[in-house]
């Protein structure tokens, strides 16, 4: 005997039909080559499971295989595993991966199964793109170029030439789908997938286009202008939707995929949808009161300073900030005020700012009267 197939499934030879298919079901999941892509010794095992369990499963194959040492009697001369009915392991389709052959078995039960139409999508492009803040908060078009894949304008996506040059596949009829017959451990049941023939296509190329070289895509430089919405921030990814790669076959394209990159200005930062700034001024326009010229978004605005204003003030420039993304109303310019010293003075500058300093009390100025007033009472 070449082979114990009752030690192959690990049961008794008095093993009942459904022992028999119970070991079967656990070593077809236990050793499915899906399962173990890393194991190369699984794909034989499995094969040599599935060639036990036909035997065993089959009561005439059985008794001939117990009282001889073959399915078939005294001229068995081995097992096929190849043909279309067979029990092997080529009877089995694995590129459907572990659910198909299961689905299968659930079909054998008198189950039904949803027709799987395998919907193909071309490759998404994701890319970088610089902005200034002004743009990022007030929206523009930006003009950019790429290189993605997009159908053949020559074949129209056949990959034929002239889009004619093909005939209709002669094993699935340009359905794009065959049935397959298979062996499970319920019995023969019959799958459905794609053609290999045609690859799904339901066509066979007579003749390859030869912009494509039969591809059916092609790679083009492509102008495409982005309109970015106002108010959108740094690391926002901004998507138009089919405007990525084309599939190599019939389905949709891709999407384009814009992350935003919100160039630093060199005054105004951004926090939410309010603009900051500080500005320095000189202590003297804070004290007399003045005015002074603040950068925004659409130009200068002069902004008026009371006397007599605290360095560190904040004044809000109301409607100066950024839009709100998809509204219509934005935000605020927040203005902080700084007061500077002069670097240097020459003598008559000083003589009058120490008249000025002698003239005003200390009552005047409350936050420094509070602290002399504090330290004086650390011992």
């Amino acid at each position: 005997m070449a082979k114990d197939y009752y030690k192959v499934l690990g049961v008794d030879k008095s093993a009942s039909e459904d022992e028999i298919k119970s070991a079967y079901r656990k070593l077809a999941k236990k050793y499915h080559p899906d399962l173990n892509k890393d194991n190369p010794d699984a794909a034989d095992k499995f094969k040599e499971i599935n060639e036990a369990y036909e035997v065993l499963s089959d009561s005439q194959k059985r008794k001939n295989y117990d009282q001889f040492g073959s399915a078939d009697g005294p001229q068995f001369s081995g097992f096929n595993g190849g043909g279309a009915n067979g029990g092997g392991f080529s009877g089995f389709d694995f590129s459907g991966g572990f659910d198909d052959i299961f689905g299968d078995i659930f079909s054998a039960f008198g189950g039904t199964r949803s027709r799987r139409t395998r919907a193909y999508r071309g490759e998404d492009i994701n890319l970088s793109l610089n902005i200034t803040l002004k743009e990022a908060c007030l929206g523009t078009t930006k003009t950019i170029t790429l290189t993605r894949v997009e159908t053949c304008p020559k074949c129209s996506g056949t990959g034929a030439k002239d889009g004619t040059k093909f005939s209709t596949c002669p094993d699935c009829k340009g359905a794009g789908r065959v049935r397959y017959q298979q062996n499970t451990i319920f019995g023969t049941t019959i799958r459905e997938g794609e053609c290999q023939t045609c690859g799904g296509t339901g066509k066979v190329i007579k003749e390859k286009c030869p912009y494509c070289q039969g591809k059916g895509v092609v790679r083009v430089q492509k102008n495409i202008d982005v309109k970015i919405p106002a108010g959108i921030d740094n690391d926002q990814i901004l998507k138009m939707t089919g405007q990525g790669n084309a599939p190599s076959r019939p389905g949709t394209n891709g999407d384009l995929n814009i992350k935003m990159s919100v160039i630093a200005d060199k005054l105004l930062t951004r926090k939410g949808n309010d603009l900051y700034i500080d500005v320095y001024v000189p202590f003297t326009t804070l004290i007399l009161g003045g005015e002074i010229v603040v950068p925004t978004l659409e130009g200068e605005f002069n902004l008026a300073i009371k006397e007599l204003t605290q360095s560190g003030t904040v004044m809000r420039i109301k409607v100066k900030g950024s839009k709100i993304l998809h509204r219509e109303s934005r935000g605020d310019l927040l203005v902080t005020l700084k007061a500077e010293s002069p670097k240097s003075l020459d003598k008559k500058s000083k003589e009058v700012l120490k008249t000025l300093a002698e003239s005003i009390s200390i009552s005047n100025y409350p936050k420094y009267k509070k602290y002399m007033d504090t330290s004086k009472e650390v011992k």
